[in-house]
C-alpha cells in the first residue's frame, strides 16, 4: 500500500513537471524530468508503469499536445536509465547509457527539423545572438557607455559563427548535466524504497584514462595549427574538444585531492576548498594533467608506507 501511494505522487511530480515546461521555470523543470520516469520504471513492472504514465499524458495531451512530445523526449533516457537500475547495473554505465541517449535524440531531433521542417540553424543561432546582445547594448545606451558597447555586423557574425561552433560542446554538457542530476536524485530516492542501486566510485577513486593526454596534444597542435588556416571544421573540433579535455582534467585533479586528503587524513572540506581554484583558474588543470602522467598517487601511497 505505501509503495503504491508513492508511486501514485511521483506520477503526481511528473505531471507538474510536465505543465511547467512552458512556464519560466522550464530552465529549471528539464533537468528533473527524467527523474519521475526512472523511478517509476525501476519500481514497477511495464504494465503497471503504463497505468502511472498514461493518465499524465492523456491529461497534458488535453491542455496542449505539446506536452505529449515534450513527455515522449523525456520518457526514453528515463526508461534506459530505469532499466539500468532494475538490471543493478554499475552506475557509470548507466550513466553512459543516459547520456548517450539524450546525444543521440538531440541530434535525432536536428536531423528531422532540418530535413522536414526546414529548420535553419545558423538563422536560429543569429535571432538568439542578436536578442541576447541588444538589451546589453541598451544597457551601453542607458548609461552613456554606448561607444565602449556597439555590437557590430561583424561582432556578430563572429559570435554566431562561435556560438554554431560550440554546439556539439552544448549538446554534450546539456546531456551529461542532465544524466547526472538524474543519478544524483534517483539513487537516495531508490534506497529509500528498498531498491539497491549502485553508487558511483568515490571521489578519491576518479581516474581518467592516459589516452586523454594524447588527445590534448592533438587538439593542441591543431590548435597552433589551425591559427594560419581558414579551416572552419577544425576549428570547430578544437572549440569544442579543448574545454571538454580541461573538463576532464579538472575532474582528475579533484580526484587527486580528495586521494591526498584521504592519505594525509587531512579535514573533509579541504578537497572542497581546493575545488575552487581548479574550477575558476584554467592553468590548475596542470595538477590533473600530472596526476595522468605521473604516479602521483602511488608515490603518496609508497611514502606512507
Amino acid at each position: 500500500m505505501k509503495q503504491r501511494f508513492t508511486t501514485v505522487v511521483w506520477s503526481v511530480i511528473y505531471l507538474l513537471l510536465l505543465l511547467s515546461l512552458l512556464t519560466p521555470f522550464s530552465i529549471l523543470t528539464a533537468f528533473l524530468l527524467v527523474l519521475p520516469v526512472a523511478i517509476l520504471f525501476t519500481v514497477q513492472n511495464v504494465r503497471s508503469f503504463i497505468l502511472h504514465i498514461l493518465p499524465v499524458w492523456l491529461i497534458v495531451g488535453i491542455i496542449h499536445p505539446i506536452y505529449v512530445l515534450m513527455g515522449a523526449y523525456f520518457l526514453i533516457p528515463g526508461l534506459v536509465m530505469g532499466y539500468g537500475y532494475r538490471k543493478r547495473a554499475p552506475a557509470m554505465r548507466v550513466l553512459k547509457m543516459g547520456m548517450s541517449t539524450f546525444l543521440l535524440e538531440m541530434l535525432l531531433l536536428l536531423m528531422i527539423g532540418t530535413a522536414f521542417f526546414q529548420l535553419n540553424l545558423s538563422t536560429y543561432v543569429d535571432e538568439i545572438v542578436k536578442l541576447t546582445t541588444a538589451p546589453l547594448e541598451q544597457m551601453g545606451l542607458d548609461s552613456g557607455i554606448a561607444g565602449q558597447m556597439v555590437w557590430t555586423p561583424e561582432m556578430l557574425d563572429a559570435l554566431s559563427e562561435r556560438t554554431m561552433q560550440m554546439i556539439p560542446f552544448a549538446l554534450i554538457i546539456s546531456s551529461f548535466l542532465m544524466t547526472v542530476i538524474t543519478h544524483a536524485l534517483a539513487r537516495p530516492i531508490l534506497n529509500s524504497m528498498g531498491y539497491s542501486v549502485p553508487a558511483l566510485k568515490k571521489a578519491r577513486e576518479w581516474k581518467m584514462p592516459r589516452s586523454l593526454i594524447w588527445y590534448y596534444l592533438i587538439v593542441m597542435i591543431m590548435s597552433y595549427a589551425s591559427k594560419d588556416s581558414s579551416s572552419g571544421f577544425v576549428d570547430m573540433i578544437v572549440f569544442n574538444a579543448m574545454p571538454l579535455l580541461q573538463i576532464c582534467f579538472m575532474i582528475q585533479a579533484l580526484g587527486f585531492f580528495f586521494y591526498l586528503t584521504h592519505e594525509k587524513k587531512w579535514h573533509p572540506i579541504v578537497p572542497f576548498l581546493a575545488a575552487i581554484p581548479i574550477v575558476f583558474f584554467p592553468p590548475m588543470i596542470i595538477l590533473g594533467i600530472l596526476d595522468l602522467v605521473f604516479p602521483l598517487r602511488q608515490s603518496i601511497s609508497n611514502k606512507k608506507r
